[in-house]
């Protein structure tokens, strides 16, 4: 049996539809990424598993228990907000121990409880300090520890890494990782960052216009996008409608395609001949857009060396391998 069982839950404001028929399983212990784009209704899902926000129809089951009756304070659950929600007249200490406050924890073991999990979140010598005197990233870190220290049976991540610098937030998203195979916690990250999305993740749910389009590892869904909305949003896809594939690959072409930037090699023998537009650098990635049979092509090369780059204007070569072209509805 799953540990957590969403069945048919429904979602709407008014007439407005958020989401509906939503259905899905997640494992003990594991890690699933609610991933879409800003409007999807992924936040408003995880809101409802939270019970912050009423459903209109359906289960919530977390081991085995309905939890849509249920306030938010019976479910046992552990949630951490991209605006941090600290108590700012509270000291770092005294934020992570407010939900064991609120279970009426022991005095000494609330002291014990709240020193472990602010060494978990290395801020062990924070704990004096008023969130004015943190950085972002310490903040994130403090409601991390917050929602941990509680020990829940589920732990949901609501963009919490959306408002931070590149570097902390790469550093983060290893923490949080970290930390949540370490408890073995059931985990509901959101976001919009396929990039998040696809280093953190055990499974991901794809979701668009309210529903789940497509669910599997990074891999399967980075690999074999189910639709030109999968294609599109995770990784770079060139999309080509039938007549452009047709004209590209030289052979009939029924339905639209998608193929991967980094499945076209550049060479001087290749079948099909293209025309460097512009390059852009992407750190160990050079991505070129090239001009080949009236197409236009994005495709990335590793930065070996300058001596490699492909000057704009220069014709060139490509060679598009037969597994590389997925068709998308």
């Amino acid at each position: 049996m799953s540990f957590l069982s969403i069945q048919n839950l429904h979602k709407n404001y008014g007439a407005t539809s958020i989401f509906s028929d939503i259905n899905c399983a997640i494992g003990q212990g594991e890690f699933v990424t609610l991933l879409g784009p800003s409007g999807c209704g992924k936040s408003t899902l995880l809101r409802c598993i939270a019970g912050l926000t009423e459903v209109n129809g359906g289960k919530i089951l977390l081991n085995g228990e309905d939890l849509v009756p249920l306030s938010p304070q019976k479910r046992g659950i552990g949630m951490v907000f991209q605006s941090y929600a600290l108590f700012p007249n509270m000291t770092v200490q005294q934020n992570v121990a407010f939900g064991l406050r609120m279970q009426q924890v022991a005095k000494d073991e609330s002291a014990q409880r709240v020193q472990e999990a602010l060494a978990m979140v290395e801020l062990g010598d924070f704990a004096s300090r008023y969130p004015h005197q943190l950085s972002g990233g310490q903040c994130q870190r403090v409601a991390l520890a917050r929602s941990l220290v509680t020990r829940p049976r589920l732990l949901l991540l609501d963009e919490p890494l959306s408002a931070l610098d590149a570097r902390i937030r790469k550093h983060l998203r290893e923490q949080i990782r970290g930390i949540q195979r370490e408890l073995g916690l059931t985990t509901i990250f959101v976001t919009h960052d396929q990039e998040e999305a696809l280093v953190l993740s055990d499974r991901i749910f794809l979701m668009n216009a309210g529903k789940i389009v497509q669910s599997g590892d990074a891999e399967t869904l980075y690999t074999a996008p189910v639709d030109a909305f999968a294609a599109g949003f995770i990784g770079n896809y060139n999309l080509l409608d039938a007549a452009s594939a047709s004209r590209l690959l030289g052979r009939p072409v029924e339905t639209r395609v998608a193929i991967r930037p980094e499945a076209i090699q550049l060479s001087q023998a290749g079948s099909i001949e293209g025309q460097i537009r512009s390059h852009s650098l992407l750190g160990n990635v050079i991505r070129y857009r090239v001009e080949a049979r009236g197409v236009e092509l994005l495709v990335d090369v590793l930065n070996r060396s300058e001596a490699d780059l492909h000057a704009s204007g220069q014709h060139i070569a490509l060679t598009i391998a037969a597994d590389a072209i997925r068709e998308v509805a």
